[in-house]
């Protein structure tokens, strides 16, 4: 008897348009959960990780912060948040291909699990919603419902999402070598490697240099590409406009609404 195939999915810019845990962020912002100087610390270490690459010491000093601005908030209020992030927001910005595909494998008889390093609230969301096997992501530690501001384990991140594909692979029997994985980001490299089946799925720079050296498939649902062979170079440089111009447009609107909040 074969065993079963399974795909795997990362979240931000592989289903869903962007960053999903920005969202997230902005209504927590809304509702107190921190301030305008959190907005700028936050910022400052983007705008290093899109022009330096990230490093382990600015992964830990963001996870720290974020940590923080839960701590001491329930469970089930984030939780109220997130649903109301998904039905206004996550579920507009879905990639109808990324949609298609999902569909495909699900309509396939394979389980699809999202592992992302988003907070596991976010992942289970989107994995519940779209109906979905399930989900692995990065879990804030709770007791008794209440977040206390420290992490349950490691990130969901890197080579953490490649032993979360093989944990799942043992435990539902699955055979990675038939199965599929999908990602946007270099991070995503282990996961990918992990399984038979790799395909990035609007690559960053650095995954798209990878998967055309070791001969990956690449799909874009981002937009048609008038020349599909366009150099590595121009992509580069595309991708940190897009990043950059993301950003600063997301963190100005958010500062404005504050603005102008305080003057009315």
């Amino acid at each position: 008897m074969s065993q079963r195939a399974a795909a795997f999915f990362d979240v931000d810019n592989t289903i869903i348009r962007g960053a999903s845990s920005y969202h997230l962020a902005r209504e927590l912002y809304r509702r107190g959960f921190f301030r305008r100087r959190d907005i700028a610390f936050f910022a400052r270490h983007a705008l290093s990780y899109f022009f330096f690459g990230e490093n382990k010491r600015h992964i830990n000093s963001v996870r720290a912060r974020a940590l923080r601005l839960i701590e001491g908030h329930s469970e089930a209020e984030v939780h109220a948040i997130a649903e109301e992030v998904y039905e206004h927001i996550l579920a507009h910005r879905i990639f109808p291909g990324a949609r298609d595909l999902l569909n495909d494998h699900l309509e396939g008889g394979d389980q699809v699990w999202i592992i992302t390093a988003a907070p596991r609230e976010i992942g289970d969301l989107v994995a519940r919603r779209l109906g979905l096997t399930g989900a692995l992501g990065t879990v804030a530690d709770q007791v008794d419902g209440i977040y206390t501001g420290e992490l349950l384990g490691d990130m969901m991140h890197g080579e953490h999402k490649a032993a979360g594909v093989r944990s799942i692979a043992v435990a539902e029997d699955i055979d990675l070598q038939s199965c599929s994985a999908y990602g946007d980001s270099a991070n995503d490299i282990p996961m990918l490697r992990a399984v038979g089946n790799p395909c990035a799925i609007n690559p960053d720079p650095r995954l798209r240099l990878f998967a055309a050296e070791i001969g990956w498939p690449v799909r874009d649902f981002r937009r048609r590409r008038r020349n599909v062979r366009g150099g590595l170079r121009t992509a580069s440089r595309a991708g940190m406009v897009w990043a950059g111009m993301h950003l600063a447009r997301a963190l100005g609107r958010l500062l404005w609404r504050e603005i102008s909040r305080r003057r009315g």
